[in-house]
């Protein structure tokens, strides 16, 4: 049992490291075409801090774990929001263009109605459906590059000052996919072990422990947007990086290998699925972005509020 613990800590450490440098080659390479740094939150860094979710739960889908698949996304989707999110608007609550932030919500909201249709009324995710969610982020990533260029660049000094060249960024580029791969196998196939030792379904360690491992870059992005002053990049990858997690993530697991809905845990005789895991999806999601696009700014009770449900949703977790 020690064994698997420490390569799942490893991973989470190789997943860390490989996501650090994947964005900053990113933001590096971002930087040489003018995108404006919200674009660069909601696309560029998204990908690069989603990265992880891709590999985890692309490996366990192929690998026959579509719990893991299943849960690595949906619970990457509620720690984004719950807990980073909620930390980061907690430490330091800010306003936000709701012109701006207006179509990647709207993204959100149709994939997630999709994803819940489908999971509800099919039980499972096809190749079919796999490639619609993806259909969908090349829509979302074409609309988002687009409508940024319409509204014009920004000082690349406000992003970030960088002394990377194009082959340091590159390199890092690469160099950060691959721990990330890397990374991805030891925690899906270490997870795998802890959870049938501790007798628990692969879906809850995914939805805890897996989400918040693959979740990880978010938190670090977001902290160090934070303390560089550029919120809006923070708020961006969020926003995008839950996107990611229902159309690429989940997208790519279910063309490479269709998954079910994991049924295992019930609560009151129900799929833990479809009476908690899709419905406080839905719920973390609204009460960050409502709000945010009534008042055009963020409070700091909505990120104590997001933490205790957090913290409650993964107590009920390991119930039972």
């Amino acid at each position: 049992m020690l064994i698997p613990i420490l390569l799942f800590i490893l991973g989470l450490i190789l997943l860390i490291r490989g996501g650090d440098w994947f964005v900053r080659g990113a933001v590096g390479i971002a930087q040489f075409f003018h995108v404006p740094e919200f674009i660069i939150g909601a696309t560029v860094v998204s990908i690069g801090t989603t990265l992880p979710e891709v590999m985890v739960s692309s490996s366990a889908a192929l690998a026959g774990h579509g719990e893991i698949a299943y849960g690595n996304a949906l619970g990457s989707i509620i720690c984004n929001t719950a807990l980073i999110a909620a930390v980061t608007i907690a430490i330091r609550p800010s306003r936000v263009d709701t012109k701006t932030l207006r179509a990647p919500i709207i993204f959100f909201l149709i994939a997630s109605c999709f994803y819940t249709v489908t999971a509800i009324l099919k039980g499972s995710f096809s190749r079919l459906s796999g490639a619609i969610l993806l259909l969908l982020f090349v829509f979302y990533m074409i609309f988002t590059v687009i409508s940024g260029k319409k509204h014009g660049n920004v000082d690349l000094e406000e992003i970030e000052e960088t002394s990377d060249k194009i082959g340091t960024c590159i390199f890092f580029l690469v160099l950060g996919a691959v721990l990330i791969a890397f990374g991805a196998d030891l925690l899906v196939d270490n997870g795998t072990l802890i959870a049938s030792a501790l007798g628990v379904p692969e879906s809850v360690i995914a939805l805890t422990f897996v989400a918040l491992g693959t979740s990880l870059p978010e938190l670090v992005t977001a902290i160090s947007s934070l303390v560089k002053g550029h919120s809006s990049l923070s708020l961006g990858n969020i926003v995008g990086a839950n996107i990611f997690n229902l159309v690429l993530v989940s997208g790519t697991a279910a063309l490479l290998s269709p998954f079910s809905v994991p049924t295992g845990k019930e609560i009151m005789g129900i799929p833990a699925s479809y009476v908690l895991d899709i419905p406080v999806m839905l719920l973390v999601s609204l009460i960050l972005i409502v709000p945010a696009l009534w008042k055009g700014k963020l409070s700091r009770v909505q990120g104590i509020s997001l933490l205790l449900i957090y913290a409650a949703f993964c107590a009920v977790q390991f119930i039972g």
